[in-house]
């Protein structure tokens, strides 16, 4: 019997029944087999032997396609499981998902430990495994034989069976090792040839803090050893852009614990910084029609249970304040969003003042795990550069892509230029996740997709990543060192427009219902800030630079000219300072290069004598002798040429 299978490229192909997707790839090419490491059809993924017994559509995937990495990583978190069950013989399993850049195994160790000293241990055992070119071979089991198979030695793995239908469970086994396992991935063992174990963690069984802390063991793997090692090289880059450490050394931003973990205090550079970033959107914001609110810290509980937030994440949110009246319950702002529904519920609306845009940099708080915290990407209280536009459907189209041309325009004056757009829909598998009527997500999602394609965005769609109110568009970025995060998003709700019953009055003199778009082109402050640190590696553009130029006398004899050529650029709106320490000239080159200053102005005698001053850039290169006003007229091109026009 002959099955269709229908290629990426739209082309269809008649294979007999059973053919594997591995065998497809030969009637490609050998070449192209070769590389071949995992396979989706119709939309699931499947094993490079598993054979195909119906008509579909069958996608290969190589090492450079994201899902063969997946699958790559995957099978490797499996080489691990082993490797660790061999020299942890106690050892009890839990979970060992791929991720972005690697995968990790979260163990319980019983007694034993795992610390830097072991990771080479580790590795070797790795590849000793790997180089057996084990093949992965999937098999079903019914859930009481699966259950047999653990009960007496892994816990974990009974309370994960135990959950699953019977039908549905499926053992993965290579060499002597057999995992439970969904299924995913490479054809063998020997296709890994590089491994690295990155480090270790403390992981809570389920991620509930009252269960029993694991050992989460990161790694990444390779098909070949030089990507390994520049993948490393990269990491090293990474450490230095570490925006904690930037952070502490521009003294930007610290924690402390008395505040509270989650909560950073911004220094004076770092709150100076904050505020050029606002004044810079509020500046556009201002030409594209927005109008300024500020809202309270805390609303009464009762506000977020209309907008659905509490339902959604209130076990997750910081617990609710209790005022002395009984019965009275207050909760830390987890979004500015119901506060801007009620500001336009304070008046009557015509179609004609339509459409409204309130604008706020409003903190919010979110109870975040301790153990996700990170610096600033991952915090418990941020300021998002919120707002919310109310508009008449007829305006949805305009209003949105407007929205857009405001995101390219701030990622343009900042250097983010190599970013995907995400179309995040709803997963119509789960439909609990999301409130509102089906007829009106629709009409959100279509919106979206027409404005993305209208503005010529390059755009990807991902089902299951919308909000839980509506649809939205997000910016998906890469940084200098090619990694990627989500920067900028903009929503349409009809949901939430319904839920406090906003209206306008039409042209027919009759009540509507307003659409409502959500949008924060930075996102949260705190993150935008630390992503653009690691981005730049503290080098920001030179309008944003907390200082942009330093003067350094040679010597106290020259102080009082330092002082006037420090007036004369402060007097330009420049940002400088003076260092008049008296230590060596190349100690004060250094330390204003530690410091990313962009500009760094050398007087000593010969300057004075000429009225001129010695200009350093930072990073060495020299722009010899020139005039102050020379200086001033170099960094406002600079600012020009960086700050798009909008």
């Amino acid at each position: 019997m002959m099955i269709q299978i229908t290629l990426p490229d739209g082309s269809i192909r008649s294979f007999e029944k059973n053919t594997t997707a591995m065998e497809v790839a030969k009637s490609i090419s050998e070449g192209f087999a070769r590389n071949v490491i995992s396979a989706k059809f119709n939309d699931t993924v499947i094993e490079t032997t598993t054979p195909l017994t119906t008509d579909g559509s069958l996608i290969l995937y190589t090492w450079n396609d994201d899902e063969g990495k997946k699958a790559f990583w995957h099978s490797s978190a499996h080489i691990l499981a082993q490797a660790i069950e061999e020299l942890y013989p106690n050892a009890k399993l839990w979970v060992g998902p791929a991720i972005e850049n690697g995968f990790y195994y979260d163990i319980d160790l019983g007694e034993d430990s795992i610390s830097d000293k072991d990771f080479k241990r580790i590795e070797d055992k790795m590849l000793e495994i790997a180089r057996g070119k084990h093949e992965f071979k999937m098999r079903s089991i019914s859930k009481a034989e699966a259950i047999s198979y653990y009960r007496n030695k892994n816990p974990y793995k009974v309370d994960l069976i135990e959950n699953l239908e019977d039908g549905t469970i499926t053992f993965c086994d290579h060499s002597t090792f057999t995992d439970l396992c969904r299924g995913g991935h490479i054809p063998n063992t020997g296709i890994v040839k590089a491994v690295k174990i990155l480090s270790v963690a403390g992981a809570y069984w389920k991620g509930d803090e009252n269960n029993k802390q694991l050992t989460r063991v990161y790694g990444i793997s390779f098909p070949k050893q030089k990507e390994l090692t520049e993948y490393l090289e990269l990491l090293e880059e990474a450490k230095k852009r570490d925006h904690r450490k930037l952070g502490k050394e521009l003294e930007l931003f610290t924690f402390s614990q008395k505040v509270g973990q989650g909560l950073p205090l911004w220094l004076p550079k770092g709150a100076a910084l904050r505020e050029r970033l606002e004044n810079f959107l509020k500046k556009a914001q201002k030409k594209a029609g927005y109008e300024m609110v500020v809202t309270p810290h805390i609303g009464q509980k009762e506000l977020y249970v209309t907008s659905g937030h509490y339902a959604k994440y209130g076990a997750d949110s910081f617990q609710p304040i209790h005022t002395p009246k009984e019965g009275e319950e207050f909760l830390l702002k987890p979004m500015n969003c119901p506060h801007h529904c009620e500001i336009y519920n304070s008046s009557q609306w015509s179609y004609k003042e339509l459409p409204k845009r309130f604008a706020e940099f409003g903190t919010v708080y979110r109870y975040e795990q301790s153990g996700e915290l990170h610096g600033l990407t991952r915090v418990r209280g941020f300021t998002q550069d919120d707002a919310h536009i109310f508009c008449t459907p007829e305006q949805l189209d305009k209003e949105f892509k407007d929205v857009i041309d405001l995101v390219l325009y701030v990622f343009g004056s900042l250097g983010f230029e190599n970013f995907t757009a995400q179309v995040s829909l709803r997963d119509p598998e789960n439909p609990e996740k999301y409130i509102g009527e089906d007829h009106l997500w629709e009409k959100a999602e279509q919106a979206i997709i027409n404005a993305a394609k209208d503005k010529g965005l390059n755009f990807v769609v991902e089902t299951g990543e919308a909000a839980f109110y509506g649809p939205k568009l997000d910016f998906m970025v890469k940084d200098a060192l090619g990694r990627q995060w989500q920067l900028g998003t903009i929503q349409v709700d009809y949901t939430l427009p319904e839920r406090f019953d906003l209206t306008y009055k039409g042209s027919d003199n009759e009540l509507h219902r307003p659409v409502m778009i959500h949008r924060a082109p930075f996102g949260s402050m705190e993150r935008f800030i630390a992503i653009l640190l690691e981005h730049t590696g503290g080098n920001f553009p030179l309008w944003l630079m907390p200082d942009q130029v330093i003067v350094l006398s040679i010597s106290e004899k020259y102080e009082k000219y330092a002082k006037k050529v420090l007036n004369v650029l402060e007097n330009n709106e420049i940002r400088a300072l003076i260092d008049n320490r008296n230590e060596t000239m190349g100690k004060k080159i250094r330390e204003a290069e530690m410091k990313k200053i962009p500009y760094m102005v050398i007087v000593g005698e010969n300057e004075e004598q000429e009225n001129k001053i010695s200009v350093r850039q930072h990073g060495g290169e020299d722009l010899g002798m020139i005039t102050v006003e020379g200086l001033t007229n170099i960094i406002n091109e600079d600012i020009k040429k960086s700050l798009k026009t909008f």
